[in-house]
């Protein structure tokens, strides 16, 4: 078993933070809040009708988003709660229950590769620090060999954009871009949010 999540942590100090969540992205949506800015960005990087893995799904704002344009997603989250919601609220793509520590995919019957993999919303930060690098690798394992990977999270949230780097490429990842908001504005040691899209580096000599 790996450490429970901080995420995890939070909902067993808290059980109704779950709930409280999904009625606050609920509201947002209601309130007509701009939820797809990730989305957008993602969907640039995708072939059309891409598969894509949305990794910390959580209530599927982003995921909903994706296959809104017409890819095929997978989404999955450790907390059984916002999955229900995802699944209620944004039917068509295919939602799970799993921590991303522990991912994979193939032994649920899902066994190819992604074209893209989308980890938003300070997901990075809520997993527990001992598993960090061990996800990262499980994206390695998931992505095609010309795929791409998406990471976006606060850098002030207790894992640094350096300490992101070094796992990123101790997983086998390549730096291709870094920016500080998912609407391209450049990265700066100074920012305070990072999103990194990430390339698999090549195995062969």
């Amino acid at each position: 078993m790996v450490e429970t999540s901080l995420w995890m942590q939070k909902v067993a100090e808290n059980p109704g933070h779950s709930d409280w969540y999904v009625e606050r992205m609920r509201g947002l949506a209601r309130a007509g809040e701009d939820l797809a800015g990730e989305a957008r960005l993602v969907d640039t990087m995708a072939p059309r009708g891409a598969r894509i893995l949305d990794a910390g799904c959580g209530p599927g704002r982003v995921g909903a988003a994706l296959a809104a344009a017409g890819h095929d997603v997978v989404g999955v989250d450790v907390d059984s709660t916002l999955i229900a919601a995802a699944e209620q609220d944004h039917p068509g793509p295919q939602w799970l229950v799993g921590d991303l520590a522990e991912l994979d995919l193939p032994a649920r019957g899902i066994t190819t590769p992604f074209d893209v993999i989308v980890c938003a919303g300070n997901v990075m930060p809520f997993l527990a620090p001992s598993t960090r690098a061990t996800v990262l690798q499980r994206f390695r394992e998931h992505v095609a060999s010309e795929g791409r990977v998406a990471v976006g999270f606060g850098t002030d949230r207790g894992y640094t954009a350096d300490d992101f780097f070094t796992d990123s490429a101790e997983a086998g990842f390549d730096t291709e871009l870094a920016l500080s908001t998912w609407d391209l504005r450049p990265f700066s040691p100074e920012s305070e949010f990072l999103v990194a899209v990430l390339s698999p580096r090549s195995t062969t000599t």
